[in-house]
């Protein structure tokens, strides 16, 4: 019998991307990404991602790309990189029309009023924003005011995402992100009086010292504000990869089997509210749209997470910003000085990507329904692919690297269809692991499973 704890511990990608941004190499550069602009059709449609890597402070849990900031002078000249790299894509870019914009961090508002309203002020300059579907934006709820609200109303923002991550006073300051409940409440109300109803909360488990009464009561308050969608999402401790992680002792961190509970009882939490769970750690409302891309098999995913987005190119702006264009992955300098001298000197800040064979399109649309829907139909994958790029074996080895999750009653397989149960909810990156070409190649160290 499978042992679900042993599961739980192994290390997979979370699958926001495929092929996994470990794998990005120098070989797709400043010039790919350029011919790659300059091949999307006139009529393209596009999302925006704004990637702002400042905060105020560092909370220890974090796992973006993004540094503590006390003076305004590096957020200015900051501010002045983005608009031109946004007159860069102007410059290369046939395509115009905006259906989605999202602000990501970081925190996005430490920009502060007269830069956000600059860089909208731009974007709608060089695009066709006549049809946006969603503008949206990530929040820390402490640092919510009136004067900001009103101006991101005033911009056509509607759709804000609140970071609360746990409302437990030992929790919070463990990792070092004191709010209050009461914090959240107000920024919600402010957010609503404005006009932007649309709200996303963010919480974790597997927090320090975090006990599964304290991911229970979190969600049950959270789901008591009714925002329309939330995030449940597992502590990642990679201090590896973001060294202030080393100040959380691993001993405070829950276990295994800790990590499951806390995990189920917040589904239960949320389920007991009206919301519906999307994909492996996202739960929403029944008449959101997220809900219903879901209902209709057109849910996708991104590096934002779960989305209905269904731009034709995610175009990155920013620092370490990812972009997917129909021939690849690009991705800015992670570091703000190497971002800053390619903005700085005329020229766009691309260091590395990667072009997608058949195959991996093929084994992306595979990836992205299991972590969707759930579920599979290889054949008809298969069929849509390129003759060239169907497995001669339909993927036999990949049925028979998940045999042990259809034994344990995680997975079922009729006919071709893989189809994931409620019991292997939990570990669907496991199953999508068995498609990913890359994995066995082991160049980078990811999170645990649950």
């Amino acid at each position: 019998m499978v042992d679900p704890l042993v599961l739980a511990e192994r290390n997979v990608p979370r699958y926001t991307s495929y092929p996994t941004a470990p794998y990005f190499s120098g070989t797709v550069g400043v010039d790919t990404y350029r011919d790659w602009l300059g091949a999307l059709p006139a009529d393209a449609s596009l999302s925006l991602y704004i990637h702002v890597p400042y905060c105020e402070n560092i909370c220890l849990y974090c796992g973006c790309l993004t540094k503590a900031v006390r003076r305004q002078e590096p957020v200015d000249a900051y501010a002045e990189r983005l608009s031109a790299e946004l007159d860069l894509l102007a410059g290369a870019l046939p395509a115009r029309r905006l259906v989605h914009i999202h602000w990501g961090g970081g925190t996005p508002s430490i920009l502060g009023t007269r830069h956000l309203s600059d860089l909208a002020e731009k974007i709608a300059e060089h695009f066709d924003v006549t049809g946006l579907v969603e503008h949206a934006i990530e929040l820390d709820p402490r640092r919510v005011s009136a004067p900001l609200v009103k101006t991101l109303a005033s911009l056509g923002v509607n759709r804000a995402s609140l970071g609360v991550q746990d409302f437990s006073p030992k929790v919070q300051n463990t990792i070092g992100r004191v709010q209050s409940f009461e914090q959240v409440r107000d920024a919600v109300a402010l957010l609503r009086a404005s006009g932007i109803t649309r709200i996303n909360m963010d919480l974790m488990y597997g927090l320090p010292y975090q006990e599964v009464a304290d991911v229970e009561r979190s969600a049950e308050l959270a789901a008591s504000l009714g925002p329309q969608r939330i995030a449940l999402f597992g502590y990642a401790h990679v201090p590896w990869f973001r060294h202030h992680q080393k100040l959380i002792a691993e001993a405070s961190l829950p276990g295994a089997a800790e990590r499951l509970e806390q995990m189920g009882a917040a589904g239960r939490a949320f389920a007991a509210h009206g919301y519906a769970a999307i994909g492996l750690d996202h739960f929403a409302l029944a008449d959101d749209t997220l809900a219903t891309a879901q209902r209709t098999g057109r849910l996708h995913r991104n590096f934002q997470g779960y989305t209905t987005d269904v731009a034709d190119a995610l175009i990155g702006v920013g620092a370490s910003s990812i972009g997917r264009l129909p021939q690849g992955f690009v991705q800015n300098a992670p570091d703000l000085p190497g971002y800053a001298r390619a903005v700085d000197s005329g020229r766009f800040a691309i260091v590395k990507g990667i072009a997608f064979s058949d195959d991996d399109r093929l084994r992306s649309r595979i990836i992205e329904r299991l972590m969707c829907d759930l579920s599979v139909d290889l054949d008809a994958e298969i069929a849509a692919a390129p003759p060239a790029a169907r497995p001669a074996d339909g993927f036999a080895a990949e049925l028979a690297a998940i045999a042990y999750l259809t034994e344990a009653g995680m997975v079922q397989i009729e006919e071709r269809r893989i189809a994931v149960t409620d019991r292997g909810r939990p570990f669907v990156r496991l199953v999508a692991a068995a498609f990913d070409a890359y994995l066995p190649q082991q160049k980078s160290r990811h999170s645990v499973a649950v």
